[in-house]
């Protein structure tokens, strides 16, 4: 009965301010029925709604009562407040979109509750691909530059467009904001003036080698890099170095001498180039000691290729680039077309940095000892794959010496690892 002859009770003297509400209020609950339902239109809505005046209107304000709108009014501002739970301005919204003639979009309810990524669930399944796409760019990366080298025998100009296309890469992911850029100040970058200049020169004797002898062979004298590591902490740094640290160093001597008095791609370049590059990269680690920073490893190598790259580019320009200029481009392009030349450079050099990126991306994700023996495993793939791709043949001796080497890096490496943990521990209980 009081929903009877309401027309003449909204036009009664004094509740005109509360009909304009009791209106707004209506067409506000339907633009939230539209929002939360999506399937009618408020205009369909508004067709089919009965009249929602109460001749309440009529009686004195004291004798109203509350108003049959408040539990209404009490839902509309549960609906429209902002709390954790609620919905996001459901109102505007569904008087935006249904005033453009479109149908209004569902509104997902925020239950407040992080949702667990895939990352976080399956952190053994992660570091696993870390470790698969480390090995398979770093085999992909040392079969093509060997391909490479067969036809275009320049390691120093190879080894500056190594680093070119990784500063491409580095220069490409600041713009889009991945990694965001960190800054660098004068210091920091005097810092990594000498960690630079080892890993240029590093890289690049690692690269004559390649050029040189066969890729297993340059693998196998890498391996010695530990020795160099220990000689330098123990004379260069001072550091005492256990006794059992230096004898598993000697399976590592044994092995690659062994392998070296019988590999039948053995020359002295290949051979003093590979021992060069070992010396720098021990002295980029000393360097790299001294030169630690807050600053992520992805910005950290990125400025490190970018200073190596300026340093690389004169020694191939005045060693290579007269050679280059009369008869290296042209017999390249003669061999395979400039489409696969060009292809085969830009390729090698991005997998060369998206190896080394990984790899510094994996090591932040596991224990000094998991990356130690993850490291031995990728040299052991390399070696094994590029006798494989290759057909390199090698004696029995010499198959003998690299496993015996491997197997010293392996407990090296152990041993190493072991030693930093116990370290570690010492120093969280002290």
């Amino acid at each position: 009965m009081e929903f009877q002859a309401l027309s003449s009770s909204f036009r009664a003297p004094g509740v005109v301010g509360l009909s304009k509400a009791t209106s707004y209020l209506q067409r506000e609950v339907v633009a939230v029925s539209a929002a939360v339902h999506g399937r009618k239109t408020a205009g369909q809505i508004c067709a089919k709604r009965p009249a929602l005046h109460s001749s309440f209107l009529a009686k004195p304000l004291a004798a109203r009562g509350p108003p049959p709108f408040a539990p209404l009014e009490t839902n509309l501002k549960n609906v429209l407040s902002p709390k954790k739970g609620g919905f996001a301005s459901p109102v505007c919204m569904a008087a935006a979109y249904d005033a453009e003639g479109a149908s209004v979009p569902e509104i997902v309810k925020d239950t407040g509750a992080a949702t667990e990524s895939f990352v976080s669930k399956n952190p053994a399944l992660v570091t696993g691909f870390f470790f698969f796409a480390w090995y398979f760019l770093n085999v992909i990366f040392n079969i093509m530059n060997k391909k490479l080298y067969n036809y275009f025998p320049y390691p120093y100009f190879v080894s500056a467009i190594h680093l070119g296309v990784g500063v491409a890469y580095c220069c490409i992911s600041w713009l889009l904001g991945m990694p965001k850029r960190a800054p660098i100040d004068g210091e920091l970058f005097k810092l990594l003036i000498p960690v630079s200049i080892c890993h240029a020169l590093g890289h690049v004797m690692t690269n004559v080698s390649f050029a040189a002898v066969a890729v297993s062979f340059t693998h196998t004298i890498k391996a010695l890099e530990p020795f160099f590591n220990a000689a330098a902490s123990q004379f260069i740094l001072g550091q005492q170095i256990p006794v059992t640290l230096w004898l598993s160093l000697a399976p590592i001597v044994l092995g690659v001498s062994m392998a070296s008095l019988t590999e039948l791609s053995f020359n002295w370049k290949g051979f003093i180039s590979a021992m060069t590059a070992n010396v720098a990269f021990t002295y980029r680690n000393i360097y790299s000691k001294k030169a630690m920073t807050g600053m992520d490893s992805t910005n950290v190598y990125a400025y490190i290729s970018i200073i190596s790259l300026a340093l690389c580019i004169p020694p191939a320009i005045l060693i290579e680039g007269p050679k280059l200029m009369q008869s290296g481009f042209a017999d390249a392009i003669a061999k395979v077309g400039i489409s696969k030349f060009v292809s085969d450079l830009f390729w090698v050099g991005m997998f060369y940095h998206l190896y080394n990126q990984l790899a510094n991306n994996t090591l932040e994700r596991v224990a000094p000892l998991t990356h130690a023996v993850g490291n031995v495993l990728k040299r052991v793939f390399v070696i094994g794959f590029s006798i494989i791709v290759f057909g390199n043949k090698i004696s029995t001796q010499t198959g003998i010496g690299t496993a015996v080497a491997i197997g010293g890096v392996a407990l090296y490496s152990f041993i190493k690892a072991k030693l930093e943990e116990e370290k570690r521990a010492k120093a969280a209980t002290s």
